[in-house]
């Protein structure tokens, strides 16, 4: 998914401001697993990625998988949420 919140602020509310974009990152294998084990994680889902524009720079940011564990605490979940922080952390840096 794609929201361009420099296009929506501007045709919702005739508002300019800096290039902003939420990517939904959901990974489906992982949200699969998680989901089986707590159905009430799709409160969190999809995960989201902010690209953004911060004066001259572009910022790129995404919350933690962890945090969104522990929300629902299941020794179940940290696994998955490993596995999430990984392939965020290995994406990250491939930037």
């Amino acid at each position: 998914t794609r929201i361009d919140i420099k296009a929506t602020m501007k045709e919702k509310l005739n508002v300019d401001v800096a290039q902003h974009v939420i990517l939904g990152a959901c990974n489906p294998p992982i949200a699969h697993k998680a989901l089986t084990i707590e159905p009430r994680i799709s409160l969190l889902l999809p995960c989201n990625v902010v690209v953004r524009q911060e004066g001259n720079a572009v910022r790129v940011e995404a919350i933690e998988p962890y945090a969104m564990v522990e929300m629902f605490p299941d020794k179940d979940l940290n696994a998955v949420a490993a596995e999430a922080s990984d392939k965020l952390r290995r994406a990250a840096e491939a930037i």
